[in-house]
């Protein structure tokens, strides 16, 4: 049995904007209204809910979203008007509530709890919220309510698109136990069909497993995490946003077959634009993390920590290449959708220790980074002075280096 500390009312909202970057194109361009519109042409980047209706979703490869929805309107990705709509919708948010824990650009959890006296009830700060969001910077956003993080962030997807969902504390496994299974965090297509197979269609069917049945099935890990959700048990607090624990980039990469050079430049792209961020950010890490996507949609990470703090890109990259050899036998066989990189542990550069030698025991060689002419610095003031494609490293020529998606501040 849980023991939770739960507050008596729902005062945690998870707001989340409707198809963002969709939403800021048909925004901006009236025309767009109403119509299917895909954001980026070879992968879509964002399908307004017009495309969702024929099946387009993104990360989809864009043949395949053509062929679901041929009328679609096809724009080009602008990601600056996407940042610049993020703050404005961050600046609502920190109107609305002192305590703002931020996901992504699009979306962020806010505790209301104390505020009933100055602003009024969840509900109504929630419905507030969202109209200020409308007329303040023109997108459609989305309200979740609930006493978890959790359940608010769940009430917010059921409410989708445009809506306002409250989950009161006497009705909050009532609403919980009738919904897919996908639901639940962490469900991805492979461990909902290993639940399905079970003849756990519903969150209310986990809920009837016990802990250890779930764990034998699933790992201890995953099995342990699913049942405290499908109890509704989450007692994590929202927290202001904090100094990152990781920086990290992905990208994905559609479901025709990929050389190994177009691999490697994808991951050289994403590489350059992580230590870009960290040497921005001032920050170092020691941890480098390498995460892919098959096309049958299972996933392999693979990680190993440095000696010491680095965002020397030519040492990242090092690192990765190394990585991605272990699991190249899986991506000739499998094919790869989707890369992501990211450098964990991370400190201020003020206090990171010297870079030490990278040792790989498996390769039996010693990259002394030392050694390395160190060009990060000239990159960096050449691309702030011109731009970020002013220069390129001879491994992207004539190749896109991918989309650079906007972030939260590092």
């Amino acid at each position: 049995m849980f023991v939770s500390a739960r507050p008596s009312e729902a005062t945690i909202l998870h707001a989340d904007l409707d198809a963002f970057f969709a939403s800021v194109e048909q925004r901006d361009d009236p025309a767009l209204r109403g119509r299917p519109v895909l954001v980026g042409g070879g992968v879509v980047l964002a399908a307004s809910y017009e495309a969702r209706a024929y099946g387009v979703r993104g990360a989809m490869g864009g043949a395949q979203a053509r062929r679901l929805c041929p009328h679609a309107v096809i724009v080009p990705p602008r990601m600056s008007a996407y940042a610049e709509a993020s703050k404005a919708v961050f600046d609502v948010f920190d109107r609305t509530s002192p305590h703002v824990e931020g996901l992504s650009i699009d979306e962020a959890f806010l505790e209301v709890s104390g505020l009933r006296n100055i602003a009024g009830s969840p509900t109504d700060i929630a419905a507030r919220l969202r109209r200020e969001v409308r007329e303040r910077v023109g997108l459609p956003i989305t309200v979740g309510v609930a006493r978890t993080k959790f359940l608010a962030k769940v009430a917010s997807g059921v409410a989708k698109p445009d809506g306002l969902l409250v989950v009161e504390p006497d009705a909050e496994l009532d609403f919980l136990h009738r919904l897919s299974v996908g639901k639940l965090w962490g469900v991805g297509p492979v461990t909902e069909a290993r639940l399905r197979d079970r003849g756990m269609h519903t969150v209310g069917d986990v809920a009837r497993y016990s802990e250890a049945a779930l764990t034998a099935l699933l790992g201890t890990t995953t099995g342990r995490h699913l049942h405290r959700l499908a109890h509704n048990h989450d007692p994590r607090p929202v927290l202001r946003r904090k100094r990152r624990g990781s920086i990290g980039a992905q990208r994905a990469l559609g479901r025709t077959p990929k050389t190994s050079d177009d691999i490697d430049a994808a991951l050289t792209g994403l590489v350059e634009r992580v230590c870009r961020r960290m040497r921005r950010a001032d920050r170092r890490g020691r941890t480098v993390v390498l995460r892919l996507r098959f096309d049958d949609y299972t996933r392999a990470t693979r990680s190993h920590t440095l000696a010491a703090p680095t965002a020397r890109t030519s040492l990242v990259l090092a690192t990765v290449r190394h990585l991605l050899r272990e699991v190249m036998p899986r991506v000739d066989r499998q094919g790869l959708t989707l890369i992501g990189v990211a450098v964990a542990n991370l400190s201020d550069e003020a206090s990171a220790q010297l870079e030490l030698p990278f040792w790989n025991a498996e390769a039996r060689t010693c990259a002394d980074t030392h050694s390395w002419v160190d060009v990060d610095p000239v990159l960096d003031h050449v691309r702030e002075r011109f731009g970020v494609e002013a220069i390129t490293r001879g491994t992207l020529l004539g190749r896109s280096p991918g989309v650079a998606m906007p972030t939260l501040p590092d």
